[in-house]
């Protein structure tokens, strides 16, 4: 055991320290809770140190069970309440304790007075009394830690004391909302304001069952405390009583967490990556994305993988164009994880806040405990997450990280008024509804937008609108309610000033959805690609995305950041066929020895490898070019990254259709829908010759400067 040198605040009012350090203190503290419980348990070879999953019910039932064989016949007296508080702690175990998604490294005695600071500065050297220590719900090491905001225990006194939040938190020690909000911002968690009463509930419990055993062993005689055990009964009593009184209370935290470490981490315009060390490069994910994606890759692992073969099984029968009901659950699920609306630029949400929170971080929500603003994110920083989504065609919509719905967001936020941000863009980032984007058109070449003829005409307080779209993607979706199309208001004004574009409700008379239309052989159910007929479509004039005249502009400002995350998804989806191909040769033989071990093969896995790498680069430097530039600005990397991003992943997927045979080509692999949903993308998201277009002109411009 190593001795340290160092300062322990037993006191969490930490007295006679100054108010500036005493913030330092609790912040330090938070941060240690957060970089504890970032391990990498696997990798540190702590996998086995416990189990990770029910990990709260394990716990109940542990020390309930403790409780009980304390207060047997010749002990200290039950307390009925006990009971009562058990009873509720069994019927709120929040959901994530059963899959371990909050599962990792677990202290099990976190306090204050458990961590030990240096001498002189105000930062941790050490943590005490790992006895408990093991793996499980880590929440429970955070509720522990706020309990003296809740309840001060002294054995020195008969009773419990009122926690800080009632006898008032001294000058420079945060609330427990801004505690709780710098550890979360720190590990990336979700802000827990559904589950707090039972995580808080849970410590109250296990700290009387604790205090009752310490009781018992007193009246024995034999209790390590000695005399300062006395009051131990007594104390546990309170702890129970205290527990069923915050589960009374009508609120416990904040709606939404203060903006306390955000208001800290603001986003440069530098040409740098935000919150990286110095000297440790561009694109080297900070430690904040670094955990999301860490987390990102467990969620993918523990539920979309193992239900990809039942997402394409209800996609191919009867019920095709209607919603898996897993589909649902587990997008509750990712919200709880915060990998809910990732994708939301930190600027648009600042706007989103202003327009409809009123600038109040704590404005209420349906869904309080989502993160419906996303995590604070750069372009750039997403991109590392968006590359995981890519490598299943079902995982983005469960993360509400999926097109068209991403860009239709990104439309309302930037061009709608706050009417049109309540009455569509809420439920959208709630997740309660879809959307479609009506531009493409059977009759014209529609990648030239000019070519458009659905028309937009003013009748008084309202537009009529008719024309055909098809690739409507998302329309087939149950849950689509709103539809944002490009037609033209006025056919005589100059060129790029005809088209418009407008709020359609799907439900609106004269909407007809025709028919679905498949991608070689799929059809994308439940999400679907339709074609829709407008025939005197009536709506509100209202609807209109600011103002007649102004589609090319919206187009512009949509092209961007949307249709780059096609390129971030294509670079996982290829990451997704070198691992399925490499597995398949390894394990497959053919002509007497591993498809490994044949030269052809590995020159060209090693081929794939060097574009995928490239190409990853050329994405990334995009998304920095968008964050540092702007869409206009990094138009030429945008263009170049659209072209390269879906050939080398058809080039890839395509390597790893032909090392697995027949299968490649069947269902029974992801490989053929992957590729066949890239193909789509070099026509998608911009046929080829438009980029290619854009990359050249601005090539001769500069040749010409």
């Amino acid at each position: 055991m190593e001795y340290l040198e160092g300062r322990i605040f037993v006191d969490p009012k930490l007295p006679g320290i100054a108010p500036e350090r005493r913030r330092v203190i609790y912040q330090a503290t938070a941060k240690l809770l957060a970089s504890l419980h970032s391990a990498n348990i696997d990798a540190i070879g702590l996998g086995n140190y416990g189990r990770r999953d029910n990990y709260c019910k394990r716990q109940i039932e542990r020390w309930f069970k403790q409780y009980l064989a304390s207060t047997s016949e010749g002990k200290p007296e039950r307390n009925p309440k006990m009971f009562e508080l058990v009873d509720w702690l069994r019927k709120n175990i929040p959901p994530e304790d059963s899959s371990g998604a909050t599962g990792g490294l677990v202290h099990g005695d976190f306090r204050i007075d458990n961590v030990v600071f240096h001498p002189t500065e105000d930062r941790v050297i050490g943590i005490l009394d790992w006895e408990l220590s093991t793996l499980g719900n880590q929440m429970c090491d955070v509720a522990y830690s706020c309990m003296p905001y809740i309840v001060q225990i002294g054995l020195e006194t008969e009773q419990l004391g009122n926690g800080l939040e009632l006898i008032g938190i001294p000058e420079g020690i945060p609330s427990q909302a801004e505690f709780l909000a710098e550890y979360c911002f720190e590990a990336g968690k979700a802000w827990p304001v559904s589950e707090w009463k039972f995580y808080i509930a849970f410590s109250m419990f296990r700290g009387a069952s604790i205090y009752t055993g310490v009781y018992n062993r007193w009246l024995m005689g034999n209790a390590s405390g000695g005399k300062r055990a006395e009051h131990t009964g007594t104390h546990a009593n309170g702890l129970i009583d205290s527990a069923l009184a915050f589960i009374a209370r009508k609120t416990v935290l904040p709606e939404r967490p203060p903006s306390v470490s955000r208001g800290r981490r603001q986003y440069g315009t530098e040409n740098k990556v935000q919150g990286l060390p110095e000297g440790s490069g561009r694109f080297v994910p900070s430690k904040k994305v670094q955990e999301l994606r860490n987390r990102l890759i467990k969620f993918m692992e523990d539920h979309i993988y193992p239900m990809e073969n039942e997402f394409s099984k209800r996609a191919q029968s009867d019920l095709r164009w209607t919603v898996h009901p897993e589909e649902e659950k587990l997008k509750e699920l990712a919200k709880k994880e915060g990998l809910w609306n990732l994708w939301l630029p930190f600027d648009s949400a600042a706007r989103a806040k202003e327009l409809i929170f009123n600038g109040n971080e704590n404005a209420h929500f349906d869904y309080a405990h989502d993160r419906l603003l996303g995590a604070g994110l750069s372009n750039l920083e997403y991109g590392y997450l968006c590359e995981i989504m890519g490598r299943s065609v079902w995982a983005p919509q469960i993360f509400n990280c999926g097109a068209p719905d991403t860009g239709n967001m990104e439309v309302l936020l930037r061009y709608g008024t706050k009417e049109q941000l309540h009455e569509w863009l809420v439920p959208l980032l709630e997740g309660k509804i879809r959307s479609g984007f009506a531009m493409t058109e059977p009759q014209v070449a529609s990648s030239d937008a000019t070519n458009i003829e659905c028309s937009i005409k003013r009748q008084g307080d309202s537009y009529i609108i008719n024309g055909t779209k098809w690739w409507t993607s998302g329309a087939m979706d149950p849950r689509c309610r709103i539809l944002i199309l490009m037609g033209k208001t006025d056919f005589t004004a100059p060129k790029h000033k005809q088209q418009s574009m407008i709020l359609v409700d799907i439900q609106t008379p004269g909407v007809c959805i025709k028919r679905p239309l498949t991608v070689f052989g799929f059809d994308d159910a439940p999400h679907g690609h339709a074609e829709i007929s407008f025939q005197n479509v009536c709506v509100p004039a209202k609807n209109i995305l600011l103002g007649e005249g102004r589609g090319f502009e919206i187009a512009q400002g949509r092209l961007g950041p949307g249709r780059l995350h096609h390129c971030m998804r294509l670079i996982g989806a290829a990451e997704r066929g070198m691992q399925l191909m490499a597995q398949r040769a390894l394990h497959r033989k053919t002509f007497g020895k591993l498809i490994a071990q044949h030269g052809s093969f590995l020159s060209d896995i090693a081929k794939c490898r060097v574009e995928l790498e490239q190409t990853r680069l050329l994405v990334l430097e995009a998304a920095d070019q968008l964050d540092r530039l702007g869409n206009k600005k990094a138009r030429g990397t945008i263009a170049m990254a659209k072209v390269a991003a879906p050939n080398m992943a058809l080039k890839v997927l395509d390597m790893a259709m032909q090392v697995h045979g027949a299968a490649g080509l069947s269902s029974d692999t992801v490989l053929a829908h992957l590729w066949a949903t890239t193909r789509t993308l070099r026509i998608a998201d911009g046929p080829d010759e438009v980029h290619l277009g854009t990359i050249a002109k601005l090539e001769l411009q500069r040749a010409k400067l």
